[in-house]
């Protein structure tokens, strides 16, 4: 007869604990809330937990333990360990942990985010950091993303006034998501698979059912993905796994295909689809790569920008002099007769204040993808052991009062004031992170978020609906590993410039 699995259980379960307590003794590790047998802190985690992470650090101090079931998850919330963790320790803690869904999603680390540190990381960030994202390839695709910027103001144009729509607030949010999901898909697929009146091809459904999929899979993590000998009770659902691969594989090789046929007609385009085609035999590249890096770029780069623009626009309509004094720089540099540029950046140092001080308040990805500890590693004092997981709160420390002067005031001086660095070099603002995972397409994201922003603000002054006052907007973030609003905001739009400025610039690229 089968032995009763109660008795394995039971077995189990004192393993694990005897574990916990070897480490807990055997190791000085970080203070933290007291775990529960088996879930650990799981139960005591608030949804939105970059914030329940920083309330807990008013307890516990700026590195603590925090156990998901039986893993060890180190979290850090202040600039100098943050330092420690991404620079000085960087090598001892440059893998990523995987998730069940992650491990099949990224075959098993077969693309970037993914990917533990090694020489396919080396390999794929060296594609990254010299072909995809050199600034010859940015400025090459700069066309695609300023096509798209005009045909949000254009839409946005359109619907402001219409005869009922005129004086009324639209969802900010529905003007920012084309832009986002045509831009990286042109960028990526070298595809806009949403027509000038806003209809989706057949391969644009596609598109949009395998992301849909793919968020509805990884947001249903179970208890077994933190207690490893409860797994054998929650098995994974493999063949629906293998089902979304494969039609995600699918309409991918068939995009890969279409750019294999026009390459060797008319020559390789700009776009990283092109791009990885033409360096897989240079760098040794499978289909497999290839294909995880494009759903990396397609991962990484859509919700953020939506993300950071909308944030930054509530906080534009909730202090109009700020808002009022970017108008000002736009109208003295650009002027009423022409729409801006970015080859006109480096002449709005305001505007880049503007968007330094939205990631600096709302970093898209408040808590950092987690590190791995691949060696017993000491941070702050502390044991972190083999193993352990680490996790960097940039949410927290770009709200500490003991480095930011009144942090919560949405200030973009701040950075005229001191000139400081927003893609990894200083520590107390990471929204892109640091180090050997630092994210290779930050400059693209600046340049798009300060695009979208420009253009919003050149061509409309945005307003509260009436009745609605600044502290009434609700500036609350929905649970995720990217923080939405979790109420989309409402604006009032306005056309500031003639008329015949708020036309779609097309590009057929």
């Amino acid at each position: 007869m089968d032995p009763s699995p109660l008795p394995i259980a039971l077995a189990a379960l004192a393993v694990v604990i005897s574990v916990l307590l070897y480490l807990r003794f055997r190791h000085r590790l970080p203070p933290g809330p007291r775990p529960w047998p088996v879930v650990g802190n799981l139960y005591d985690i608030k949804p939105v937990r970059f914030r329940c992470f920083a309330e807990w650090a008013q307890t516990y101090g700026p590195i603590m333990s925090v156990w998901f079931g039986t893993t060890l998850n180190v979290v850090v919330s202040s600039s100098e360990l943050a330092k420690e963790v991404l620079k000085e320790h960087d090598p001892q803690l440059a893998d990523r942990p995987r998730s069940r869904s992650a491990a099949r999603f990224s075959r098993d680390g077969k693309d970037l985010i993914w990917a533990d540190y090694g020489p396919h990381y080396v390999k794929v960030r060296k594609v990254c950091n010299l072909e995809l994202f050199s600034p010859r390839r940015l400025e090459a695709l700069r066309p695609v993303r300023e096509d798209e910027v005009t045909a949000m103001v254009e839409s946005i144009f359109r619907d402001c006034t219409r005869i009922d729509k005129v004086g009324k607030s639209s969802v900010v949010r529905d003007h920012l998501a084309p832009v986002a999901f045509n831009n990286i898909t042109r960028l990526a697929f070298g595809k806009r698979f949403v027509s000038s009146e806003g209809l989706t091809d057949e391969q644009g459904k596609e598109f949009k059912a395998i992301v849909a999929n793919g968020l509805k899979f990884g947001a249903s993590l179970s208890l077994a993905e933190f207690v490893w000998w409860l797994r054998w009770m929650f098995p994974i659902d493999e063949d629906a796994y293998s089902k979304h691969n494969a039609r995600r594989d699918r309409l991918t090789k068939i995009i890969m295909e279409e750019h294999t046929r026009a390459r060797n007609k008319s020559g390789a385009k700009q776009h990283f689809v092109d791009a990885l085609l033409t360096l897989k035999d240079q760098y040794d590249l499978s289909e497999d790569t290839i294909i995880g890096l494009l759903w990396d770029m397609i991962t990484a780069g859509m919700d953020t920008t939506v993300i950071t623009v909308e944030w930054a626009m509530a906080e534009l309509v909730r202090n109009p002099k700020v808002q009022e004094k970017v108008q000002e720089e736009l109208d003295r540099v650009i002027g009423y007769e022409r729409i801006m540029s970015e080859a006109d950046f480096q002449n709005l140092p305001y505007l880049q204040c503007v968007v330094k001080e939205s990631l600096r308040l709302h970093p898209p990805t408040p808590l950092m993808l987690p590190h791995k500890a691949t060696a017993n590693v000491k941070i702050g004092g502390y044991d972190i052991p083999k193993g352990s997981n680490v996790h960097v709160n940039v949410w927290a420390i770009a709200r500490d009062p003991q480095i930011w002067k009144n942090p919560l005031e949405y200030r973009p001086e701040r950075f005229a004031e001191e000139n400081i660095d927003i893609k990894g070099n200083d520590f107390r603002v990471l929204p892109f992170g640091a180090g050997r995972r630092v994210c290779p397409g930050a400059q693209l994201g600046i340049n798009l978020v300060a695009s979208m922003l420009g253009h919003l603000l050149h061509h409309f002054k945005w307003t509260l609906p009436d009745g609605v006052k600044p502290e009434d907007v609700d500036m609350s973030e929905n649970p995720g590993m990217v923080t939405f609003m979790h109420t989309p905001l409402q604006a009032i739009a306005t056309p500031r410039l003639p008329t015949h400025l708020y036309k779609r610039v097309p590009v057929d690229m």
